[in-house]
Formats: C-alpha cells, sequence, structure tokens
C-alpha cells in the first residue's frame, strides 16, 4: 500500500485529516503510527476551529519532522523548515485557492489533472482529496530535495 492508499484508509476508519497525513508517513518520520495519531488528533478539521486544513497541518508536521532541527543553529534550522512549509502551501493553494478548512469546504472540488494523485484513486470526497494531495506535494517536495 502506497502512502496515498495509507493515508486514505486512515481516513476511512476514523481518522482526521491531520492524523491521516501525519501517520501515512510514518515510514519517514520516526512517529509510530500511534504517535501520529495522537500527535494530530487535535488538528482535524482546523484545529476545530476552521483555520488551516488539517491535511495541511499533517503535512507541516511531516516536512518538520524531516527537517530536524540543529541545536547549535535553531534560526537556520527553522528558517529551513518555514520555507518548505511555505512551499507547501504556496503548491496547494495554486491547486485549491485556500488553506483554511472552512473556505475549502465551501468549494466543491473534483480530482483533475492538478491532483494526480486522487484522479489515479476516483476519489470524490472533499476531505479525501484534500488529504491524497497533501500527501502527494509532500512526497514531490521530497524527491526534490534528494
Amino acid at each position: 500500500m502506497n502512502r496515498f492508499e495509507k493515508a486514505h484508509d486512515y481516513h476511512h476508519r476514523g481518522f482526521n485529516c491531520c492524523q491521516s497525513v501525519l501517520a501515512a508517513f510514518s515510514d519517514v518520520t520516526g512517529l509510530s503510527e500511534q504517535a501520529s495519531f495522537d500527535i494530530g488528533g487535535g488538528f482535524g478539521a482546523g484545529a476545530g476551529t476552521g483555520e488551516l486544513c488539517g491535511a495541511l497541518s499533517g503535512a507541516v508536521m511531516t516536512l518538520g519532522m524531516l527537517t530536524p532541527v540543529d541545536p547549535n543553529e535553531p534560526v537556520v534550522s527553522k528558517k529551513r523548515t518555514v520555507a518548505l512549509s511555505k512551499e507547501l502551501q504556496k503548491r496547494f493553494v495554486e491547486k485549491f485557492g485556500a488553506l483554511r478548512c472552512t473556505e475549502l469546504l465551501q468549494n466543491q472540488f473534483a480530482p483533475d489533472e492538478s491532483t494526480p494523485a486522487a484522479q489515479k484513486m476516483g476519489l470524490t470526497g472533499h476531505c479525501d482529496i484534500m488529504i491524497v494531495t497533501a500527501v502527494e506535494i509532500v512526497e514531490e517536495i521530497l524527491a526534490e530535495r534528494a
């Protein structure tokens, strides 16, 4: 099962968007599935406020786990991680026009050429598309850094 399928499966088992994205990367973050579920538990539905999409929160956490802070250079480390977070958010906005859960929910998105993984999986559910696309963008960013 690939990360897209894992994230989709987690969500359909009842985990929120953040938990689903973060847990899909547990093989590379060093977090267990359980730790991913625990950490991401409060971040679904824009941390319960309708703000930053939970799928994006999980993706930002993933990028943070994959760009650890150097205690001797915390400012440099922070800038690197924030730059990745900004790039992730830029790409997400290019696809969906928003970052806020409330705004995203007001729009109906169908998988199209801008969301290849969602399209390939035949997804039609709003959060499913957001989750799989967040995973897709993280994987793109990681591949570019390799």
